[in-house]
């Protein structure tokens, strides 16, 4: 019989060893007092030990004893050499598999994709190479946009290798508007993650991965709405955790990243992401952030988890994280001239009386009702063009009995995401990106501070410490917003619809 053992290397008086022990040991063959030499094969990648007789030298062997237990003597072997050192270097354990008395020692192959992809990334940072990104849920490309310009900020650029959306026309905005994510070869899937062969598509290996995990049925109000138990029992969203570490495996990336709603840290769905990502040799890093202290006015809280791959040096600290844009002191600095006439102003007389019949019943449904004077705001989401009873509204400014919705532009704003990522969108999608995106320069510093923690060796420490002081801020941006907002209200005329249910761009490179 065949028998197969996991055994982790350890060190005894200064040399690594490899202990067995037990009955199993003595049904695959293993006969106490029998000697094994122990033989190097380097092509393999493998240490062989083949049974000796006394004659045949002493060199590089070693002897099974015994242990006595109960009055049962069982064979124990201890396998003493440097070798385990040199051929499983940096590996904590190695696959043994021992058949009529022949022991073969090898890699496992989670510590084999370890191996590879730590020198897939220190070769193609050493050669300051684009890094392959592995986009999933990939919405209109807000939070790719933030990583790869925090990126690029530490020196290391990037490139999508596979970015995986199922609504066209977030998908098709990423493509025109986001030019920089995108090339000739890369992969942009228009589909259910569900439905795709993911292991078809991952031909060449990854060396990023950025995951949004949708939170429909995590978030507070997913789950009230829907009538959870569970984040896990939403029927479109709750098993996509699953496709998430499944693309991990393939892909096999350096580097990944996931963002969900601070509700999400809780539920079984993280804890089965944590336990598998740590048995595929990742270091994880986890923290809820506040995006009002990167340089916002939306106080939206995230969920992130960063994992890097054991065998990469790294520094990675959220403590490094800071600004990376001046905050602006008051709403009023990106609210739009809306002139006091516009039809924009509405009552919203329905809302009013629903918000009235709420708080009769004990409900805690109510209207945010900001001014230009307002330091911080509360998170804008998805839906908010449908002007509900927990949005956000703006009073006017002579009569308050009218107020109006943040336009595209000033959302946008709110959230620091750069306005040429909505352009060409009618209002409710605008809104629909930007309410399920997450705030850019929070996701930008992470950026930065993944490009210089995984990169220790290349980096330039003047750089780092200026990246990491907390100093490196810019102001918004400059276009104006009332051209952007021209631009973010034309609907998108083109053959928008050529693009639902199938792959942009498929290469075999």
């Amino acid at each position: 019989m065949t028998t197969i053992l996991t055994s982790k290397i350890g060190v005894s008086k200064g040399v690594p060893r490899l202990w067995l022990e037990g009955r199993v040991c003595q049904r695959a063959g293993l006969v106490i007092g029998s000697k094994y030499r122990i033989r190097h094969q380097a092509e393999e990648g493998r240490l062989e030990l083949i049974p000796v007789t006394e004659s045949a030298g002493a060199a590089s062997t070693c002897r099974v004893s015994k242990r006595v237990r109960k009055g049962i003597e069982r064979p124990l072997m201890e396998i003493r050499t440097a070798l385990l050192s040199t051929v499983f270097s940096g590996m904590e354990k190695v696959r043994v598999a021992i058949r009529k008395s022949r022991i073969v020692i090898t890699a496992l192959q989670i510590e084999i994709k370890i191996r590879e992809r730590v020198r897939r990334l220190k070769l193609k940072l050493a050669a300051k190479e684009k890094l392959n990104v592995v986009s999933l849920f990939h919405g209109g490309g807000v939070l790719d946009k933030a990583l790869h310009a925090g990126l690029l900020a530490a020196g290391v650029a990037s490139v999508i290798q596979l970015g995986v959306e199922m609504e066209p026309e977030y998908l098709e905005s990423s493509l025109r508007n986001n030019a920089e994510l995108w090339a000739d070869h890369s992969v942009a899937a228009c589909s259910d993650i569900r439905d795709l062969d993911l292991a078809e598509l991952a031909g060449e290996q990854a060396d990023v991965i950025w995951a949004g995990v949708p939170c429909t049925g995590a978030s507070i109000a997913g789950v009230a709405k829907n009538g959870l138990e569970f984040a896990e029992a939403h029927a479109e969203v709750g098993s996509l955790f699953v496709d998430y570490l499944e693309a991990v495996r393939l892909f096999n990336p350096a580097v990944t990243l996931i963002e969900n709603v601070p509700g999400y840290q809780k539920s079984a769905s993280m804890a089965v992401i944590r336990s598998k990502l740590e048995s595929y040799g990742y270091q994880l890093f986890e923290e809820v952030l506040d995006g009002n202290e990167f340089g916002v006015l939306e106080g939206r809280s995230r969920l992130v988890l960063v994992a890097i791959s054991r065998g990469v040096e790294t520094d990675f600290s959220f403590e490094n994280l800071g600004p990376t844009v001046v905050k602006p002191a008051v709403l009023g600095e990106v609210l739009e001239d809306v002139p006091e006439a516009s039809p924009m102003w509405k009552s919203y007389d329905y809302l009013v009386s629903k918000e009235e019949r709420d708080r009769a019943a004990g409900k805690g449904f109510a209207r945010t009702m900001v001014t230009p004077d307002s330091m911080r705001i509360p998170t804008v989401t998805k839906t908010y063009a449908k002007a509900q009873s927990t949005g956000i509204f703006v009073v006017h400014p002579v009569n308050p009995t009218l107020s109006r919705l943040l336009t595209p532009a000033e959302h946008a704003r709110v959230k620091g995401i750069p306005l040429e990522m909505i352009a060409g969108l009618s209002v409710t999608v605008a809104h629909e990106v930007l309410g399920q995106s997450v705030v850019y320069p929070l996701f930008e510093s992470l950026g930065r501070e993944i490009g210089l923690a995984v990169n220790v060796d290349g980096r330039d420490s003047r750089t780092a410490a200026q990246l990491r002081s907390g100093l490196a801020v810019r102001t918004q941006p400059s276009t104006p917003i009332e051209v952007a907002a021209a631009d973010i209200a034309a609907s998108s005329t083109g053959d928008g619809g050529m693009y639902q249910q199938q792959l942009f761009d498929i290469e075999a490179a």
